[in-house]
């Protein structure tokens, strides 16, 4: 299938830290451990190797096989698990929240980016296994941004009450959502395929949690594809130190600050994902996901009645990890406590913040992950490459907002010259002039020779603007082609990937979307692909 890539900055819809990441500036060094070279794998599989130890591996590899008990496992899935005993086998690792029938399109190629990365590496190193894994973000609260997926411009949302973590919430209401979603589709194959999926995800299991691993499993369960649900009590086990020390010692607060401060020293552009908290862990149990306080030397749970002493709450926490939930700034060093781990790929967003995050890995002794961003892509169909050679307009151009992109198309295909940069340039030069005159004469004459350049800059400036306005309106009917196709390939003037659900490219293509993205989609490239599909 044809491709076309596109540098990240050039695209516009990337934040300047992220650009400055992936350009390596010699400054944001100190915020990651390795860059995603292939050839840097060598050296975090020794350092990941030297610290992971046969135990974690075991808990890890029974705990998988415990959550997998009730799920259809794939011959693929299953080698993969056992292969996790063993000591040269690590993982790629990506995560994401339990959005409805998965959200955004970039949940696909967030673990398709994974998926391919474990075959790149396996190729480069035969010795080594590498075991794509997906974290379903579990412990999650936030239901408002996940009760939702887009279809053809609409919202397609689940409506309820919710509290705690929403891998708990159980599925009541989305019988109707089901109903609301399948009267939308069509009768082909492909559509009662998206219909089924649906239905057995959402309406035949009991949690989102079962849901969302029954419908991952089912979607890449034959590219080997693991999925870890971390609110599980034996892996927490194995977190219980870190868990201790942020209670105790607050470390993650200190360090997280400081890497915070220092990226603001960098540069007023780097926007700071995050903030900790002076304890970085909430309390959970049924219905109930609260931060925990201290207050005077007792910990305490916000908005629940409960409370211990210092002692009595590190006793608790060994009788039960599984009520300690990490946020944000834990949930990372849970993650690579407990996975023999190289690389962890995400978004922009999520890139950012694991960029705040080393020096508290490095006060933990944690091996801190290379950070890959994730593959994104814009797909566009042959007939809107069609579309797009008849306007005589680049795919490059549509990543421009839409005025950007109206008054490029308008001085390109106007047949007067709408662009009087000539004329400003030949007036500055006959002011030049006017300027040397004003500076032996009297200076008094200096400032109204500026003033006078200013005003006639101005008005060739009003009458370009003035002259654009009449051409746009002119070719009104050619702009309005122009921006309906920017509109199918960026929803709402943002990226495809960022809007539209995969139902949409399912129901026209099926089951070959996989495979095609699979085939087309290189971790390693570090450019925004354009795939015609």
């Amino acid at each position: 299938m044809p491709t076309h890539y596109i540098p990240f900055r050039e695209t516009n819809y990337f934040s300047s830290l992220i650009c400055d990441y992936l350009d390596e500036t010699s400054e944001l060094k100190s915020f990651y451990n390795r860059f995603p070279k292939l050839e840097n794998f060598k050296a975090q599989i020794e350092e990941k190797q030297s610290s992971y130890s046969s135990e974690t591996r075991q808990v890890l590899v029974q705990s998988l096989k415990n959550q997998y008990e009730l799920v259809d496992i794939s011959e693929a899935t299953q080698h993969n698990i056992n292969l996790l005993s063993n000591d040269n086998t690590f993982t790629i690792t990506t995560g994401h929240q339990l959005n409805l029938f998965t959200g955004p399109l970039y949940f696909f190629y967030k673990i398709i980016s994974t998926i391919n990365l474990c075959k790149q590496l396996k190729a480069e190193f035969p010795n080594q296994d590498f075991v794509p894994i997906y974290w379903m973000a579990t412990e999650d609260h936030d239901f408002e941004e996940i009760n939702y997926f887009n279809f053809k411009g609409q919202k397609v949302q689940w409506n309820r009450e919710a509290s705690g973590a929403v891998g708990e919430l159980e599925l009541d209401g989305l019988d109707f959502v089901f109903e609301a979603f399948a009267s939308q589709l069509n009768k082909t194959t492909n559509a009662q395929q998206l219909k089924q999926l649906f239905k057995s995800a959402y309406i035949d299991h009991g949690n989102l949690t079962a849901a969302m691993r029954y419908l991952v499993n089912e979607l890449f369960k034959e590219y080997g594809l693991v999925i870890v649900d971390g609110n599980d009590a034996d892996l927490k086990r194995l977190f219980v130190p870190y868990i201790e020390d942020e209670l105790v010692n607050q470390t993650s607060f200190v360090k997280v600050n400081e890497a915070n401060n220092n990226l603001n020293t960098l540069s007023e552009n780097y926007k700071i994902q995050v903030n900790p908290r002076e304890i970085n862990l909430f309390y959970i149990k049924k219905g109930v996901r609260e931060r925990i306080v201290e207050i005077d030397g007792m910990y305490t749970v916000l908005n629940v009645n409960l409370k211990w002493d210092k002692a009595s709450l590190i006793k608790h926490i060994n009788e039960a990890p599984q009520n300690f939930s990490p946020n944000v700034i834990m949930r990372p060093l849970f993650q690579e406590v407990i996975l023999p781990n190289l690389c962890y790929i995400g978004g922009g967003g999520e890139l950012a913040y694991w960029l705040q995050l080393k020096s508290n890995f490095e006060a933990q002794k944690v091996v801190f992950p290379m950070l890959l961003l994730r593959n994104s892509v814009v797909l566009i169909t042959d007939k809107q490459k069609e579309k797009l050679e008849k306007l005589n307009v680049s795919i490059d151009d549509l990543f421009l907002k839409q005025n950007e992109l109206r008054t490029k198309v308008t001085k390109q295909i106007s047949d007067i010259d709408i662009d009087f940069t000539s004329q400003k340039i030949h007036l500055q030069q006959q002011f030049k002039a006017l300027h040397q005159l004003a500076k032996q004469t009297d200076k008094s004459f200096v400032g109204a020779v500026k003033a006078q350049e200013k005003k006639q800059i101005n008005g060739l400036e009003h009458l370009e603007s003035r002259l654009l306005r009449a051409q746009k309106r002119k070719l009104s009917d050619y702009l309005e082609r122009v921006t309906l196709l920017q509109d199918e390939l960026f929803p709402r003037q943002s990226l495809q990937e960022r809007n539209m659900n995969f139902s949409e490219f399912y129901l026209e293509y099926g089951e070959t979307i996989l495979p095609k993205l699979i085939e087309n989609l290189e971790p390693l490239k570090g450019e925004f692909l354009v795939l015609t599909i």
